[in-house]
This record gives C-alpha cells, sequence and structure tokens, in this order.
C-alpha cells in the first residue's frame, strides 16, 4: 500500500510539472530598463535652402529670386565628457543658381575663346539671365548644443569652414532677339570657400555662409575686376 502512495504521488508530480513550468514561462516579464548611451553621436544628414547673392561690383543687382540648396551628411567627433562641444567633418551636394544683370557672351578667338561681361541696364528688357552652378562641398565644423543623454531636442550653434569644388556650370541668356547658353566657363574659379553660421533649435535652423574668394578668377567688366563673393542666407535643417 505505501508503495501505491508512493508511485501515485510521483504520478501526480510528474502530471502536474509541465504544466508548472508552462505557467512560470506565462509570467509577465519585469519591464525593460532603457539604457541610455553616454557616448551618443549627433551624426547628422542635413538640408540646406539659401537665397545666394553676390556682391563687390557697382551696379549688379539680383533679378528674380536667386536658389540655391545643399545636402550631405555631417560625422560628429564629442570632445568633452559631456558631448555638448563637438567638431564634425562631412560631404556633399550643393546647387547655386543666380538670376542677376550680369550678361556674359564667348568670343571665339585664335587663342581660343575669351569671354565678355557687361552690366544690363534697367531699361533692357530680358527674359532670363542665370548662372547655374554645381558643387561637391567639404564642411567642417566646430559645434556647441545644450543637448542631454536623454533627448535629442536642443539648442545649437555651429560654425565652420566650406570648401567647394565646382563640377559644373551653365549660363544661359535669353530675350526677344537673342538667345545665349555655354557650359563650363574658364573664367569661374574651381575652388571656392568660406565661412559660415548655423543656429537654431532642434531641426530648425538659421543659415549664413559668406565667400572668401571670388566667384570669377580674373574677369572685368568695363576695366573693372569682377570681385564678386557670394553670401548665401537662408535654412539649414538637421535629421539624425
Amino acid at each position: 500500500m505505501k508503495k501505491f502512495w508512493t508511485y501515485l504521488c510521483w504520478g501526480i508530480f510528474g502530471f502536474l510539472l509541465p504544466f508548472s513550468l508552462e505557467a512560470q514561462e506565462e509570467q509577465p516579464l519585469e519591464p525593460e530598463i532603457k539604457v541610455v548611451d553616454s557616448l551618443y553621436r549627433e551624426d547628422q544628414f542635413y538640408f540646406t535652402f539659401t537665397y545666394n547673392t553676390a556682391g563687390n561690383l557697382d551696379g549688379l543687382s539680383q533679378k528674380k529670386f536667386s536658389p540655391g540648396i545643399g545636402i550631405g551628411f555631417l560625422r560628429d567627433m564629442p570632445i568633452n565628457k559631456a558631448r555638448t562641444y563637438a567638431v564634425a567633418l562631412g560631404l556633399g551636394y550643393s546647387l547655386a543658381v543666380y538670376n542677376h544683370n550680369l550678361y556674359q557672351y564667348p568670343n571665339p578667338t585664335p587663342n581660343g575663346t575669351a569671354y565678355t561681361y557687361e552690366l544690363i541696364s534697367g531699361d533692357t528688357f530680358f527674359q532670363r539671365n542665370r548662372l547655374t552652378q554645381h558643387f561637391i562641398e567639404v564642411p567642417l565644423e566646430f559645434r556647441w548644443r545644450a543637448s542631454t543623454l536623454s533627448s535629442h531636442k536642443f539648442w545649437r550653434i555651429y560654425t565652420g569652414f566650406k570648401v567647394s569644388y565646382l563640377l559644373a556650370d551653365t549660363y544661359r541668356f535669353q530675350n526677344d532677339v537673342q538667345s545665349v547658353t555655354f557650359r563650363n566657363n574658364p573664367d569661374l574659379n574651381k575652388l571656392l570657400y568660406g565661412c559660415y553660421l548655423t543656429a537654431g533649435w532642434n531641426t530648425w535652423n538659421l543659415y549664413l555662409y559668406y565667400g572668401l574668394n571670388a566667384l570669377y578668377k580674373s574677369a572685368e567688366v568695363n576695366g573693372v575686376p569682377m570681385n564678386l563673393r557670394n553670401l548665401n542666407i537662408g535654412l539649414q535643417f538637421y535629421i539624425l
């Protein structure tokens, strides 16, 4: 009789064991503890939209809106423990459009092509007078931000230096009597560089860029050297 009860107890235990294990597996899990990344980086894609102007030439004026866009990526490298200071190096593409009253046309010569530049008077009608440029750009910036380990929304001030290499350019002029189009003007500087400042909150930031060298290398208007420096004002958006 003793053996009967022993076998019965073991049988009941064996029968209930799988249910016990299943019940343990179905118990609610402890809430996960979110681990904060103390070594975060603000690596960011950027998009820039600007209004472009070119100054330092008397009589030059903008006609219509002159837009500029830029896209690229910046690699963030923090330099303090709180990670509120950093340097960043990037690579991107930019498009610059200038709608102005600077007329340009090529003149064939025995030694190649020479380009002539004139300012269009205010009473002269034309439908289009546009210079379009495409660049590869390399920005290097110093960053300050009021970021924390748990939030990516913060105030920022980023200032930097940017080098831009001219990939291609196109000039177009059109009025009622003639149309002029040419590409890759050798008088344009292939390498442009300048300083910029970005400041704002979270995604929205004001953007200001000033060129430190001229758009044209040695071009003249009526014997006066053109020292056109580009000034771009607009917005820069950062996306993680």
